[in-house]
């Protein structure tokens, strides 16, 4: 009798551990909210939620910004303007917290477009501040969150477009007989 009980014990732990791993997983995440919209033109929003351990520690969220660049083909961080500040979001004595940052930038010129995504930083830092974990995500679609313009939108980018380009007609052609 008495082996059944470390071998129930040992059971429920074995259950237990992942339903807690999937629970981070499920609470960690970050989306484009807004995107240019009526109400927050030439702007991207991004929200993000992170997962509490059960500790006392303080969670920290850094929101960025990046732009994906023909040139080099490649996402490339936006240096000005483009970077929250360390955000702390709470306890992680909660299940989980969730906060989001809003980025304005100068429209594109007429004819261009940014394409943007988001990249949040995460830490957990002990009561000193020392950080004990951290990891970021970028910005995927698929996740409700308040705030969003407009209401239930999340997406993984955000194409901010500039003034539609104004073109002159070309000249038209005007065909004269030759004299001869």
């Amino acid at each position: 009798m008495p082996l059944r009980v470390p071998l129930v014990l040992a059971l429920l732990l074995a259950i237990l551990i992942p339903a807690t791993a999937d629970a981070r997983t499920r609470h960690l995440w970050s989306t484009v909210n807004v995107c240019d919209t009526a109400k927050a033109p030439d702007t991207i929003g991004i929200r993000a939620r992170m997962p509490g351990d059960g500790t006392r520690r303080r969670m920290w969220m850094r929101f960025r910004t990046q732009f994906y660049s023909d040139k080099d083909f490649a996402w490339k961080y936006v240096t000005s303007g483009g970077r929250s500040s360390w955000l702390e979001v709470g306890s992680a004595l909660f299940a989980f917290k969730e906060t989001g940052f809003e980025f304005t930038f100068d429209a594109p010129a007429a004819g261009s477009t940014f394409l943007l995504r988001g990249v949040v930083e995460f830490q957990w830092r002990s009561k000193g501040g020392k950080v004990v974990r951290r990891t970021r995500k970028f910005t995927e679609k698929g996740h409700r969150t308040t705030g969003a313009d407009p209401r239930g939108f999340s997406a993984a980018r955000c194409r901010i477009d500039g003034p539609a380009q104004t073109t002159t007609p070309p000249p038209r052609l005007r065909y004269v007989e030759p004299t001869g």
